[in-house]
């Protein structure tokens, strides 16, 4: 009889502890950086990590998968010092076999970079931060605050154009905006040059043109979101779909509420001094003019500003890199 109690204590400890590791195993998640991208020199620069990146939760206990094939990459986690300038140097740590995995052990920022030749510089980067786990079940949120529909100009001062990065410039513009019923579209283009068409999910992986849900060709079109679900826009015109003309997004219920109050005026700051594409300098971009496209974006430019830039001189006896003094005032 005892025997039978002893055995009956050990199963019932061997699986609360077995419960516990299921629960812990269910609590991490996967995540594959860049998705089917891969852990690459991405073709847009590093807006395509950093717009990965800001689509995921990280929490502790996470876990990073970098997709890349030993021998050909390399990732290594730095500080933020060596990973704003692209120094691979003395890294916290590096993985030179792929895929490779890394356990987010604590919360806090996280910074990796390749170290291979360049890579860095051309977008092979990736920053995170990286949340406490939730130790229960979360709250039910607060109900969404109601919102006057918005009027979204496609692309802002890109305008509907074949995108000069390809696609990932719209699925940049639209990643980080809440699209709701009510709203509009507007597509900046100019008649006889460009047209948009609504097309199904399946037309707009294909790029097939043929059977739109509609089409307009007179710009700038509007286009009311009047339904929740996903609306898909693409380029009839001859292969501007396939360079990136394209546009998908996800349209959620929406509800009428009060104008919103004037927006306050920014303050005026300082002149800022930018070095015209950083480390790579001024010179004939390995990548093309994506590479100076991908610098400028996500920068704000203001009457006063300057432009200075790094150019490599060349001797016989070899070379050095020098920094002008800023040439153009904006």
């Amino acid at each position: 009889m005892r025997n039978n109690k002893l055995a009956l204590s050990a199963l019932t400890v061997a699986m609360i502890a077995l419960a516990s590791s299921l629960h812990t195993i269910d609590a991490q998640r996967v995540h594959v950086v860049g998705d089917r991208l891969g852990w690459i020199v991405p073709p847009g620069g590093s807006i395509a990590y950093s717009t990965w990146a800001g689509l995921q939760v990280f929490s502790v206990g996470d876990i990073l998968l970098f997709n890349f094939t030993t021998g050909q990459q390399d990732v290594a986690r730095v500080t933020k010092e060596a990973f704003d300038v692209c120094n691979s140097t003395n890294p916290i740590s590096i993985q030179t076999t792929g895929p490779a995995n890394y356990t987010l052990s604590s919360a806090g920022e996280y910074y990796f970079i390749s170290t291979q030749d360049e890579h860095c510089f051309f977008g092979q980067k990736l920053a995170i931060s990286v949340n406490q786990a939730s130790s229960g079940p979360s709250a039910s949120p607060a109900p969404a605050a109601s919102r006057t529909p918005v009027t979204y100009i496609v692309g802002d001062d890109l305008g509907w154009i074949v995108p000069p990065g390809g696609k990932i410039a719209y699925e940049t513009w639209a990643y980080d905006k809440i699209f709701a019923v009510g709203d509009t579209l507007v597509f900046n283009f100019t008649t006889g040059e460009q047209d948009v068409a609504r097309v199904t999910k399946e037309a707009f992986g294909t790029c097939n043109s043929t059977n739109p849900l509609s089409l307009q060709t007179t710009g700038p079109a509007s286009y009311t979101l009047n339904s929740t679900g996903e609306y898909y826009f693409i380029s009839t015109l001859d292969g501007h779909c396939f360079l990136g003309q394209k546009l998908a997004i996800i349209v959620t219920r929406g509800s009428p509420g009060p104008p919103s109050s004037s927006p306050v005026p920014p303050s005026p700051r300082a002149p800022a001094t930018y070095i015209v594409g950083d480390h790579l300098g001024w010179l004939v971009p390995p990548g093309g003019p994506i590479a100076y496209e991908t610098w400028a974006y996500d920068k704000t430019f203001a009457v006063g500003d300057i432009l200075g830039t790094y150019i490599t001189f060349f001797f016989l006896n070899g070379c050095f890199t020098c920094k002008t003094q800023p040439f153009n005032q904006i």
